[in-house]
């Protein structure tokens, strides 16, 4: 599919099979990459169960598009460490273990969670640590040619999320740009996106050229597309004509199984092809 460019997240979609058969499976859908969440409890679980994630993709034949560094317990709730205190020396044990994976399968964007508002420490002293640690992460990621993106994460469901909008990672992003010279980009999750009431087309016309990478799913619920209100074929469309070339990420909760359900998702982007992709 000409410009559009489809992957999975294997650690939402394919989860019937353990970690290490998923990017076979995604392979086998037909599928040239798949993006991942941290997989692991730990920042740095060792290097033989690294090399062992690594060798299941390059057999597959799979490219990483996607990895989120150490982002804290996502089943406890926590939802990043670039801004909480405590998780700063996990989140620095877990920058060259990411960076390294990132390189070795070809990975060009790391995803940086911004993590939670406690409600105890300073917001202005959470920030200067997440620019501190943005500025790690994206010096040490660029040495492998990669680059850091951070998400929003929609207040509705994550109501102690430090950058809920589009607007609130890209003015962190000026921030660290004008501070720290870090060049990093936004993570556009349409589901986040239209779960916080955002304006989908206004955040592509704002910030087409912040954008670094791309997720989809529908919403409510975060079904597949085609099963909630977004219009994907008008905002797929219209990130295609602000010129986005990367990876869109399939990060949905499947309705049984996954791949069963990728099939029909794939079969339903495809349909659109001829409009997304005319002149």
């Amino acid at each position: 599919m000409l410009g559009m460019r489809f992957e999975p997240n294997i650690s939402i979609l394919l989860t019937e099979l353990p970690l290490l058969e998923r990017p076979a499976a995604a392979a086998e859908l037909g599928f040239e990459a798949a993006e991942l969440w941290w997989p692991f409890a730990e920042p740095d679980p060792g290097a033989a169960r690294i090399d062992e994630l690594a060798r299941s993709f390059e057999d597959a034949g799979l490219t990483l598009a996607c990895l989120n560094f150490y982002a804290g317990d996502l089943a406890a709730g926590e939802r990043g460490a670039l801004s909480v205190p405590r998780l700063r020396d996990a989140l620095h044990a877990n920058i060259p273990v990411a960076v390294g994976l990132a390189a070795r399968l070809g990975c060009r964007r790391i995803n940086a969670l911004y993590g939670n508002d406690d409600g105890v420490i300073d917001p202005a002293k959470a920030r200067a640590l997440a620019l501190d640690n943005l500025t790690m992460a994206a010096a040490a990621a660029g040495t492998v040619g990669a680059t850091v993106v951070i998400e929003p994460v929609n207040p509705v469901e994550f109501p102690a999320y430090g950058l809920p909008r589009a607007d609130d990672v890209v003015g962190f992003l000026d921030e660290a740009h004008e501070q720290r010279g870090v060049e990093a980009r936004c993570s556009f999750d349409l589901y986040h996106a239209g779960m916080a009431g955002d304006d989908l087309e206004g955040i592509i016309e704002r910030h087409a050229a912040r954008i670094g990478h791309v997720q989809i799913a529908d919403v409510p619920g975060r079904g597949a597309p085609g099963t909630g209100a977004i219009d994907f074929d008008r905002l797929l469309e219209r990130l295609r004509r602000r010129g986005y070339e990367g990876w869109v990420g399939l990060e949905y909760v499947p309705d049984g199984d996954s791949r069963q359900s990728l099939a029909r998702t794939m079969e339903a982007l495809s349909a659109h092809e001829g409009t997304w992709h005319r002149a």
